[in-house]
Protein backbone atom coordinates (compact mmCIF):
# COMPACT_ATOMS: atom_id res chain seq x y z
CA UNK A 1 0.00 0.00 0.00
CA UNK A 2 1.54 3.41 -0.84
CA UNK A 3 1.11 6.54 1.00
CA UNK A 4 -1.27 9.18 -0.05
CA UNK A 5 -0.46 12.68 0.94
CA UNK A 6 -1.42 16.08 -0.46
CA UNK A 7 -0.52 19.78 1.05
CA UNK A 8 -2.85 21.31 3.82
CA UNK A 9 -3.39 25.01 3.62
CA UNK A 10 -3.81 27.42 6.04
CA UNK A 11 -7.32 27.35 5.14
CA UNK A 12 -7.86 24.17 5.86
CA UNK A 13 -5.66 23.39 9.12
CA UNK A 14 -7.28 20.13 10.40
CA UNK A 15 -3.94 18.83 11.70
CA UNK A 16 -3.74 22.44 13.64
CA UNK A 17 -6.80 22.25 15.91
CA UNK A 18 -6.12 18.41 16.61
CA UNK A 19 -2.82 19.46 18.37
CA UNK A 20 -2.89 21.36 21.84
CA UNK A 21 1.07 22.29 20.55
CA UNK A 22 -0.92 25.40 17.81
CA UNK A 23 -3.01 26.26 21.04
CA UNK A 24 -2.87 30.12 21.67
CA UNK A 25 -0.59 31.09 18.82
CA UNK A 26 -1.14 33.73 16.39
CA UNK A 27 -3.13 32.41 13.32
CA UNK A 28 -0.34 34.09 10.88
CA UNK A 29 2.17 32.33 12.68
CA UNK A 30 0.51 29.21 12.39
CA UNK A 31 -0.29 29.88 8.53
CA UNK A 32 3.49 30.59 7.95
CA UNK A 33 4.63 27.42 9.99
CA UNK A 34 1.95 25.74 7.88
CA UNK A 35 3.69 26.16 4.62
CA UNK A 36 5.27 23.37 3.66
CA UNK A 37 3.49 20.59 5.71
CA UNK A 38 2.20 17.74 4.17
CA UNK A 39 0.43 14.56 5.47
CA UNK A 40 0.80 11.29 4.45
CA UNK A 41 -2.08 8.14 5.08
CA UNK A 42 -0.05 5.21 6.46
CA UNK A 43 -1.38 1.40 7.38
CA UNK A 44 -0.92 -0.20 10.24
CA UNK A 45 2.91 -1.80 11.24
CA UNK A 46 4.69 0.97 8.98
CA UNK A 47 7.48 2.39 9.97
CA UNK A 48 7.66 5.69 10.04
CA UNK A 49 11.49 6.68 11.99
CA UNK A 50 14.35 4.52 12.49
CA UNK A 51 16.46 4.94 15.31
CA UNK A 52 19.98 6.37 13.86
CA UNK A 53 18.00 8.15 11.07
CA UNK A 54 18.87 11.76 10.73
CA UNK A 55 16.26 14.59 11.56
CA UNK A 56 14.71 15.76 8.87
CA UNK A 57 10.81 16.89 9.94
CA UNK A 58 8.90 16.72 13.34
CA UNK A 59 5.75 15.00 12.81
CA UNK A 60 2.15 16.02 13.96
CA UNK A 61 -0.45 12.81 14.44
CA UNK A 62 -3.88 13.63 13.07
CA UNK A 63 -5.50 10.19 13.21
CA UNK A 64 -4.42 6.83 14.34
CA UNK A 65 -1.53 5.72 16.80
CA UNK A 66 1.81 4.76 16.77
CA UNK A 67 4.22 3.64 18.91
CA UNK A 68 8.33 4.87 20.23
CA UNK A 69 10.46 2.00 20.32
CA UNK A 70 13.98 0.74 21.07
CA UNK A 71 15.74 -2.18 22.14
CA UNK A 72 17.23 -2.86 25.43
CA UNK A 73 20.93 -4.74 25.95
CA UNK A 74 19.39 -8.21 25.15
CA UNK A 75 17.93 -7.11 21.81
CA UNK A 76 14.36 -7.48 23.08
CA UNK A 77 11.50 -4.59 21.96
CA UNK A 78 10.96 -2.00 24.73
CA UNK A 79 7.57 0.30 23.66
CA UNK A 80 8.52 3.55 25.19
CA UNK A 81 5.45 5.60 24.54
CA UNK A 82 2.19 5.05 22.49
CA UNK A 83 1.17 8.53 20.73
CA UNK A 84 -2.29 9.51 19.37
CA UNK A 85 -4.28 12.12 17.29
CA UNK A 86 -3.08 15.71 18.43
CA UNK A 87 0.54 14.67 19.90
CA UNK A 88 4.10 15.37 17.99
CA UNK A 89 7.48 13.13 17.55
CA UNK A 90 10.56 14.37 16.21
CA UNK A 91 11.25 17.18 17.91
CA UNK A 92 14.16 16.46 19.53
CA UNK A 93 16.40 15.68 17.07
CA UNK A 94 15.36 18.79 14.93
CA UNK A 95 16.14 20.81 18.22
CA UNK A 96 19.73 18.97 18.78
CA UNK A 97 20.64 17.98 15.21
CA UNK A 98 21.52 15.10 16.14
CA UNK A 99 20.48 11.54 14.64
CA UNK A 100 17.05 9.98 16.22
CA UNK A 101 16.89 7.87 19.47
CA UNK A 102 13.80 5.21 18.84
CA UNK A 103 12.23 3.69 16.06
CA UNK A 104 8.06 5.58 15.43
CA UNK A 105 6.05 2.53 13.92
CA UNK A 106 2.27 3.19 13.35
CA UNK A 107 -0.26 0.81 15.17
CA UNK A 108 -3.01 1.72 13.35
CA UNK A 109 -4.05 2.81 9.99
CA UNK A 110 -2.38 6.69 10.79
CA UNK A 111 -2.93 9.99 9.13
CA UNK A 112 0.87 11.42 9.85
CA UNK A 113 1.27 15.79 9.25
CA UNK A 114 5.39 16.58 8.40
CA UNK A 115 6.77 19.80 8.90
CA UNK A 116 10.73 20.63 8.09
CA UNK A 117 12.84 20.57 11.07
CA UNK A 118 13.90 24.62 10.32
CA UNK A 119 10.12 26.23 10.08
CA UNK A 120 9.47 23.86 13.44
CA UNK A 121 12.59 25.81 14.73
CA UNK A 122 12.13 29.00 13.36
CA UNK A 123 8.71 29.30 14.82
CA UNK A 124 9.87 28.34 18.49
CA UNK A 125 12.46 31.27 17.61
CA UNK A 126 9.65 33.33 16.74
CA UNK A 127 6.41 32.61 19.36
CA UNK A 128 7.32 32.17 22.81
CA UNK A 129 3.80 30.53 22.82
CA UNK A 130 5.34 27.59 21.08
CA UNK A 131 8.37 27.03 23.35
CA UNK A 132 6.09 26.82 26.11
CA UNK A 133 3.84 24.56 24.69
CA UNK A 134 6.76 22.26 23.95
CA UNK A 135 7.81 22.26 27.50
CA UNK A 136 4.56 21.69 28.99
CA UNK A 137 4.86 18.52 26.37
CA UNK A 138 7.93 17.41 27.27
CA UNK A 139 7.73 18.03 31.07
CA UNK A 140 4.22 15.67 30.51
CA UNK A 141 5.72 12.69 29.33
CA UNK A 142 8.80 13.34 31.37
CA UNK A 143 6.56 12.36 34.37
CA UNK A 144 4.70 9.83 32.97
CA UNK A 145 8.33 7.95 32.35
CA UNK A 146 8.61 8.66 36.16
CA UNK A 147 5.82 7.11 36.96
CA UNK A 148 6.12 3.79 34.96
CA UNK A 149 9.59 3.58 36.56
CA UNK A 150 8.40 4.00 39.94
CA UNK A 151 6.03 1.09 39.14
CA UNK A 152 8.05 -1.46 37.94
CA UNK A 153 8.37 -2.91 41.28
CA UNK A 154 4.95 -2.86 41.48
CA UNK A 155 2.59 -6.12 41.38
CA UNK A 156 1.14 -7.15 37.80
CA UNK A 157 -2.53 -5.44 38.72
CA UNK A 158 -0.73 -2.12 39.50
CA UNK A 159 1.60 -1.90 36.49
CA UNK A 160 -1.62 -2.72 33.33
CA UNK A 161 -3.93 -0.66 35.69
CA UNK A 162 -1.16 2.51 35.39
CA UNK A 163 -0.84 1.55 31.84
CA UNK A 164 -4.55 2.03 30.85
CA UNK A 165 -4.71 4.87 32.72
CA UNK A 166 -1.66 6.15 31.01
CA UNK A 167 -3.50 5.29 27.59
CA UNK A 168 -6.60 7.21 29.03
CA UNK A 169 -4.86 10.34 29.99
CA UNK A 170 -3.15 11.14 26.67
CA UNK A 171 -5.92 9.58 24.01
CA UNK A 172 -8.79 8.71 26.08
CA UNK A 173 -12.31 9.97 24.91
CA UNK A 174 -14.83 10.81 27.97
CA UNK A 175 -18.39 9.93 27.08
CA UNK A 176 -21.20 8.99 29.25
CA UNK A 177 -20.64 5.29 30.22
CA UNK A 178 -16.75 6.70 30.99
CA UNK A 179 -13.36 6.95 28.87
CA UNK A 180 -12.72 5.10 26.06
CA UNK A 181 -9.12 3.84 24.63
CA UNK A 182 -8.98 1.77 21.36
CA UNK A 183 -7.88 -1.65 21.46
CA UNK A 184 -4.29 -2.48 21.80
CA UNK A 185 -2.93 -5.81 20.74
CA UNK A 186 -1.91 -7.33 24.61
CA UNK A 187 1.44 -7.48 22.80
CA UNK A 188 1.72 -3.33 22.85
CA UNK A 189 0.22 -3.54 26.62
CA UNK A 190 3.11 -5.87 27.56
CA UNK A 191 5.65 -4.09 26.74
CA UNK A 192 4.46 -1.10 27.89
CA UNK A 193 3.90 -2.75 31.09
CA UNK A 194 7.09 -4.55 31.35
CA UNK A 195 4.92 -7.48 31.46
CA UNK A 196 4.71 -11.04 29.63
CA UNK A 197 1.36 -11.18 27.32
CA UNK A 198 0.12 -14.01 29.38
CA UNK A 199 -0.04 -12.02 32.31
CA UNK A 200 -1.62 -9.05 30.82
CA UNK A 201 -4.08 -11.10 29.99
CA UNK A 202 -5.22 -12.26 32.83
CA UNK A 203 -5.23 -9.08 35.08
CA UNK A 204 -7.28 -7.35 32.38
CA UNK A 205 -10.04 -10.25 32.36
CA UNK A 206 -9.50 -9.91 36.29
CA UNK A 207 -10.00 -6.12 35.91
CA UNK A 208 -12.83 -6.86 33.65
CA UNK A 209 -14.52 -9.31 35.97
CA UNK A 210 -14.52 -6.19 39.25
CA UNK A 211 -16.48 -4.26 36.50
CA UNK A 212 -13.24 -1.57 36.77
CA UNK A 213 -13.01 -2.26 32.68
CA UNK A 214 -15.46 -3.21 30.32
CA UNK A 215 -14.37 -4.35 26.19
CA UNK A 216 -15.87 -4.95 23.30
CA UNK A 217 -14.05 -5.28 19.82
CA UNK A 218 -13.06 -2.04 19.61
CA UNK A 219 -12.30 -0.56 22.87
CA UNK A 220 -12.16 -0.63 26.31
CA UNK A 221 -13.98 1.48 28.54
CA UNK A 222 -12.73 2.68 32.07
CA UNK A 223 -16.02 3.75 33.72
CA UNK A 224 -14.40 5.68 36.60
CA UNK A 225 -10.62 6.86 36.46
CA UNK A 226 -10.21 7.14 39.97
CA UNK A 227 -11.66 3.72 41.12
CA UNK A 228 -8.78 2.16 38.75
CA UNK A 229 -6.59 4.66 39.66
CA UNK A 230 -7.27 3.07 43.42
CA UNK A 231 -5.77 0.06 42.12
CA UNK A 232 -2.17 0.96 42.30
CA UNK A 233 -0.12 0.31 44.83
Amino acid sequence: MEDRYSLISPANPTIVTSSPFFQGLPQSAIDLALTHLVTRTHPANQVILLENDWGGSVYFIAQGWVKIRTYNLEGKEVTLNILGKGELFGEMAALDEVPRSTDVITLTGTIIGSMPSQDFVKLLQTEPMAGMRLSQLMARRLRQVNRRLRLRESDSQSRVADTLIFLAEGQGIKGDSGTEIPILPHRELSSLSGLARETVTRVLNRLEKKGLIKRDQDSICIPDLSALERMIV
